[in-house]
């Protein structure tokens, strides 16, 4: 029997094409391929690209050529694959394969096929698979935290957004088999799960009939895991019945990612973002009145064609207003195939990067703000990284998500991938500070919550 090829795989891009590389992982060491991160030595370098904007397209480019300059052969998969499928092949000679979004599955395969010469094309011009509990998985994150795909692909159409052209259209999985792989992971020792999917709200429209995340959020709750994040929640897909699913779920964390994107009905309408008019204070303060808890997240993009002075600053007293917990700012980036693409009136990139900057600097007073709050408070720490030269602990609170919110230093160690109440002593813009917690501080605080 002849020594199969090792093969190192390198992950650009979101959480979603992080999980299909993990599959991509499981598949390939159930296949008994030997699989690891040192590209020096590997015989086979999967790059699992990015194509949402154009910086993450150069990203995966730069990564391309490294490789390609290593004389490696190189199988490319994720979104630029999606995306480029032809020119990649032809214009990279060190490509063996390119291997769509709705093809992962298949990578074992495409290995085999490579190993005999063939240069493979696998790329579903419309997306349809989407992996269950079933299909072999290899986590790439920390011990305590695992990302949990309910759907994959999207059915709108906004105008700046190329993603249902990389992901194909919505299509769920069960709510048995999302809770099935919540079970695994738990068993696992995982502590936090957090759900993703292009538009995490309309999570079941496809398969039941109408959105049902309600009913998701409290089959997961049966589940021995004590944080559950949700990612991607279409604000107005935030109803009566998922409100009061995630306040009596007390394991679902009141922490609602929004991707609101603008707050001026003229560039909403622009974007063609469903629901355009409804994007205002009235649903945001509803839910604070819900959720007077929830930490809120939010995306926005500055400099989409026909953006004005007067709807930069609409935003601008938007972001003020509403105090955001955590806000991520984009510059508009034209992708090809979008109607964005071909709008007129753009503004110009050095615009683009001032309002970014000022939204930005506006939101790290607030962020600061925030944080400020937390000081003197006792709260769960998840910890991920241990810095033994400082004798620290870092994680997160239920406050941060993993990779875009801030961090808790922690003075004193602690196990990785536990969960261990803190005293918070100090912030700033972006983190929190504290120590373990001690019983002094532990009484203090359940005194405060009873006062």
């Amino acid at each position: 029997m002849t020594n199969k090829p090792s093969i190192a795989i390198s992950h650009l891009g979101c959480e979603k094409n992080r999980i299909d590389t993990e599959h991509m992982l499981g598949l390939l060491v159930e296949a008994g391929y030997a699989v690891d991160s040192d590209e020096d030595t590997a015989d086979y370098a999967i790059v699992n690209t990015c194509s949402f904007i154009q910086a993450a397209r150069e990203e995966s480019v730069r990564t391309l050529v490294e490789l390609a300059e290593q004389n490696k052969k190189i199988v490319i998969t994720g979104c630029m694959a999606q995306h480029f499928k032809d020119e990649l092949l032809e214009e990279l000679p060190e490509a063996v394969a390119v291997v769509g979004t709705g093809d992962y599955n298949k990578i074992v395969d495409v290995i085999e096929r490579t190993e005999t010469g063939e240069r493979v094309s696998q790329v579903s011009d419309n997306p349809t698979y989407i992996a269950d509990e079933n299909t072999p998985r290899y986590r790439t994150t920390t011990e305590g935290v695992a990302y949990l795909r309910i759907a994959e692909g999207c059915d709108y159409r906004c105008a700046f957004c190329i993603i249902p052209h990389l992901r194909g259209k919505q299509r769920s999985r069960t709510i048995e088999s999302i809770v099935a792989e919540a079970q695994q992971l738990a068993a696992e020792g995982v502590q936090e799960l957090v759900l993703i999917s292009q538009i995490t709200t309309n999570y079941g429209l496809d398969i039941y009939g109408k959105p049902s995340l309600d009913k998701l959020l409290r089959a997961l709750g049966e589940v021995d895991v004590p944080w559950i994040r949700m990612h991607y929640t279409y604000p107005t897909g935030l109803t009566q019945p998922v409100i009061d699913a995630i306040r009596e779920t007390p394991n679902v964390l009141p922490y609602l990612d929004l991707p609101l994107q603008h707050s001026h009905p003229q560039i909403l309408k622009a974007m063609n973002r469903p629901a355009q008019g409804r994007i205002n204070d009235e649903i945001v303060e509803r839910l604070n009145a819900e959720l007077p808890d929830a930490v809120m997240r939010t995306t926005f993009i500055v400099g989409f064609p026909g953006e004005t002075d007067e709807h930069f600053e609409h935003l601008e007293a938007f972001v003020r207003r509403h105090e955001f917990d955590h806000v991520g700012v984009f510059t508009f980036s034209p992708e090809d195939g979008t109607p964005a693409a071909e709008m007129e009136n753009t503004v110009p990139q050095d615009v683009m990067d001032a309002r970014r900057d000022r939204l930005m600097a506006i939101q790290q007073e607030i962020s600061a703000k925030r944080n400020r709050a937390q000081v003197g408070k006792v709260m769960d720490v998840l910890i991920e990284q241990e810095n033994p030269r400082k004798g620290e602990a870092i994680g997160r609170s239920a406050r941060f998500a993993p990779e875009v919110d801030g961090l808790v230093y922690v003075d004193g160690s602690a196990p990785l991938g536990s969960l261990v109440p803190v005293a918070i002593v100090d912030s700033d813009a972006y983190d929190l500070f504290g120590r373990i917690a001690t019983a002094a501080d532990l009484k203090a605080h359940a005194l405060a919550g009873v006062r």
